[in-house]
């Protein structure tokens, strides 16, 4: 996989041609976009497509969460959708996660089906108290082993955890890593934060970037940056 599709940016805006002139700035330079429920819910499907018609990958990041008869059911109104990710809640059980993989499957829909599992703007203490008696890392691998078993392409999780995803779902599971910040960049509202050489290092195959670089006051400059830091971790791990 190139390192430029590696990388994947948040389209965290409340206007569809905020997003679009984004695209248009970033032009090659960015092939992989996410949208979030922010753009999805004001302008659906035709957002969509009209970014697809670039020739770009998407991510649908719309988190589904429901009994499993729901969530198929979400998926029956986005299949005419030709995106790359779409991804659902872990927490939503076993169940809903084999019965939203095996419609995928029936509806030879090559959309990979990823598994949310702890959001990286949560830690421990957040966990506690949920009334979890494990830790974060103890959860999302024990969440990664449910999605894997439901035969679930990948997970999005912290870096922080994607070398032991690897460990233990095995290294053609997908890891979407959110919560990256280069040193210089503000955290925001994010716990568990990786730069984007250690994400690279700990084995993440994707990462998410929003607000570091739509941002910015020069989009391109900083994608270039976290494409150099990219390299440098890929670069280290190969040592």
């Amino acid at each position: 996989m190139e390192l430029k599709e590696r990388l994947i940016v948040s389209l965290d805006f409340e206007i569809d041609t905020q997003a679009l002139a984004l695209i248009e700035q970033l032009q090659d330079d960015v092939v992989f976009y996410k949208i979030g429920m922010q753009l999805f819910y004001r302008y659906g499907a035709d957002l969509v497509k009209k970014i697809k018609h670039q020739g770009k990958k998407i991510f649908l990041d719309l988190k589904l969460h429901d009994i499993p008869n729901t969530v198929v059911s979400a998926l029956k109104s986005l299949k005419d959708l030709d995106v790359d990710f779409i991804n659902m809640h872990t927490l939503a059980g076993q169940e809903a996660m084999v019965k939203s993989k095996d419609f995928l499957v029936q509806q030879n829909w090559n959309t990979k089906l990823i598994g949310v599992t702890i959001l990286t703007s949560l830690n421990d203490e957040h966990l506690h108290q949920f009334g979890f008696h494990s830790t974060v890392q103890e959860t999302v691998i024990h969440l990664c082993q449910l999605a894997k078993s439901a035969n679930l392409d990948g997970v999005v999780a912290s870096a922080q955890e994607a070398a032991s995803v690897k460990e233990h779902c095995g290294q053609d599971f997908i890891t979407i890593c959110p919560g990256i910040r280069r040193a210089t960049d503000v955290a925001n509202d994010q716990k568990r934060i990786v730069t984007p050489a250690d994400a690279m290092k700990k084995s993440a195959d994707y990462i998410v970037v929003g607000r570091p670089i739509i941002q910015a006051q020069d989009p391109k400059k900083e994608v270039k940056l976290y494409f150099e830091e990219m390299e440098k971790g890929i670069h280290h791990a190969r040592k």
